[in-house]
């Protein structure tokens, strides 16, 4: 998705958006990913904290720092926790757990921006 340009234009149009609200569009694409793929979240973390522009040391680095050890990748613990005991039912769960990412990213966002804003 990253190489063929779609993330690059999802993320430029939101992260407009929610770069008001302390959410840079580079954070926004970890607050993206990290509920899909933990190994693909963390290399982006390491990509942007490798970055000599950004660094680990800027609002950015700290907030996907953050937001890698505040949020969870969902639909891999859906996926295997939910089908060891054979539950095919997950909508609630789901439910909770992307409400319970949500939380991590605005508390993520809240506490960065209030610490190393």
């Amino acid at each position: 998705m990253r190489a063929s340009g779609a993330m690059d234009i999802f993320v430029g149009t939101i992260g407009q958006v929610t770069s008001l609200f302390g959410l840079p569009a580079e954070a926004l694409q970890m607050a993206l990913l990290r509920p899909l793929s933990g190994s693909g979240a963390y290399g982006l973390v390491a990509s942007i904290i490798k970055d000599p522009t950004i660094g680990p040391d800027s609002y950015i680095g700290y907030l996907v720092s953050t937001l890698q050890g505040s949020t969870e990748t969902t639909f891999y613990v859906l996926a295997v926790y939910f089908g060891s005991v054979q539950i095919q039912h997950v909508r609630h769960g789901l439910a909770a757990a992307l409400t319970a990412d949500l939380a991590g990213i605005i508390a993520a966002v809240a506490i960065c921006s209030y610490l190393f804003g």
